[in-house]
């Protein structure tokens, strides 16, 4: 207990070592206050676009993207990467292909996304879920193939159905891999939908802040790259609490 709270209160003090400097940096003319604005005026301008409607409906549709993509995604890409691995010849075959694919940057094909499904919801959550199921999908099979063999044999020496086996042997096994792939996946699938809103969009978030960037009002951009690192860093910490809800399960 003694060791969790001090890392806590360690975290604690690097990021208020981080403010502090930006702070100073900015109050002392170290870096010019037009280009770096002071970390309190950042975080007072947070509090006012927080109050403004229309911050708070694109943060409504920059979310109901992320969730409908992330749906998708994860477990589409979870059974696409189960059937593989299970396969083992067709494993042999796909993986060094989704490798390739997954080295490739995604950004590329945007222009794609648009001519096809337009500027609009549809777009933005399919270049999320495009960027995203390549990392679940490998991030599966990874998954599967830490499942000792031991364990399925002795499973299926007792009669275990299919469904029991993915249960009592596949999932408590494949947990830590599968909480740990949710989080990178919700990082891609994030990144996606901000990518899109801000290469080509009429609303949501991503689009506010690329709108602040190219219009120069580097407080409110700095307020909105802070929102979304809040966001990011609290989705990551119930993914961390989730975890350990089911942390029994791996016994």
């Amino acid at each position: 207990m003694i060791g969790s709270l001090g890392l806590k209160l360690a975290r604690f003090a690097v990021v208020l070592s981080v403010f502090a400097l930006w702070e100073v940096l900015s109050r002392t003319g170290m870096v010019n206050p037009r280009l770096l604005p002071s970390a309190s005026d950042t975080i007072a301008m947070l509090g006012q676009l927080l109050q403004r409607a229309s911050v708070r409906s694109d943060l409504a549709v920059t979310a109901s993207e992320v969730a409908v993509a992330f749906v998708l995604a994860v477990p589409c890409g979870a059974l696409i990467g189960f059937a593989i691995a299970e396969n083992r010849y067709f494993a042999e075959v796909a993986k060094p292909l989704l490798f390739f694919a997954f080295s490739i940057p995604k950004s590329i094909f945007l222009p794609m996304f648009i001519l096809v499904f337009g500027v609009g919801f549809s777009q933005k959550v399919g270049f999320a879920f495009f960027s995203t199921i390549f990392i679940v999908i490998m991030s599966t099979t990874v998954a599967v193939d830490s499942v000792k063999t031991e364990y399925l044999t002795v499973a299926r020496s007792y009669g275990a159905t299919t469904a029991q086996t993915a249960f009592r042997v596949y999932l408590p096994s494949m947990l830590p891999v599968l909480l740990e792939t949710v989080r990178i996946s919700m990082i891609f699938n994030l990144t996606g939908v901000l990518l899109a809103e801000m290469y080509a969009s009429r609303d949501g978030i991503g689009h506010q802040i690329a709108t602040w960037g190219e219009n120069f009002q580097m407080e409110q951009l700095l307020a909105g790259v802070l929102m979304i690192a809040i966001i990011a860093m609290t989705f990551n910490e119930l993914v961390r609490w989730v975890e350990t809800r089911c942390s029994h399960w791996r016994t």
